[in-house]
């Protein structure tokens, strides 16, 4: 268990139940308007780096954890992104695997915990030295250590609850797609890297061509706590469940 995630805070209202009702067309936004403004302009559109999480696949095993920490050099108890168990199972329901109405683990689920990378950050917005900014490269939230006076407004103001405070650097810290480090070399992030299961795909949206941006056309996908106005950049496939 993290100590820098608050995941029930975080998850508050977005159980893999909650996932499942949202599902159908909970997000099918225009993801293409930045392409197609650009062709009009004749300009190449700024990448929009997005990822999407497949609650189908992922088993738990936590490669991706391990691998953020180590690639990140993060310090012992904290992270950039948990993994939050869950359960489909309905209580009072007899578990269509075992038949138990009760103390059922067949049906267990994970949520990936970490930065939503929200195209309008309240963390930038409330930052009053700029440490946390948009790079303007890439467009992905990130920070700036020299800026950084450790204030804890992002912290504050972030509504998934998760950044915190790096101990070694006395920087606030959040998930970055491993900007400075992977992404920087031309890679995919730690994460995505390791998943032996398929359950996390990462690209530019803006690009038609990508796999992710393939995937989204295809998928009906969601993201947590849209009414709050954030525009998340990470989605979630939930689970689905024959007969719903």
């Amino acid at each position: 268990m993290s100590i820098t995630i608050d995941r029930r805070r975080f998850l508050a209202g977005t159980t893999a139940g909650s996932l499942m009702v949202l599902s159908l067309g909970a997000c099918k936004p225009n993801d293409q308007k930045a392409t197609l403004d650009s062709k009009e302009n004749n300009a190449q559109p700024q990448p929009h780096y997005a990822m999407v999480f497949d609650q189908n696949k992922c088993i738990g095993c936590g490669l991706c954890k391990t691998a953020c920490n180590e690639t990140n050099q993060l310090p012992k108890g904290v992270s950039r992104l948990v993994l939050e168990r869950q359960t489909t199972h309905v209580p009072g329901t007899a578990c269509p695997v075992c038949g138990k109405l009760e103390g059922c683990d067949c049906e267990r689920v994970y949520v990936r915990v970490s930065c939503q990378q929200c195209q309008d950050a309240p963390c930038v917005r409330v930052c009053p030295t700029g440490a946390a900014h948009r790079d303007p490269k890439t467009g992905i939230v990130t920070m700036d250590a020299d800026k950084c006076v450790g204030c804890k407004y992002c912290i504050a103001a972030c509504p998934y609850n998760v950044r915190f405070i790096n101990s070694e650097t006395k920087v606030a810290d959040n998930c970055d797609f491993c900007l400075n480090t992977k992404l920087a070399k031309g890679e995919e992030p730690a994460c995505v890297q390791v998943c032996r299961h398929g359950a996390l795909y990462f690209g530019d949206i803006n690009d038609p061509s990508t796999i992710i941006s393939r995937l989204l056309r295809v998928k009906d996908t969601v993201r947590i706590r849209p009414h709050l106005g954030t525009e998340p950049s990470l989605r979630y496939i939930p689970v689905t469940k024959e007969g719903v």
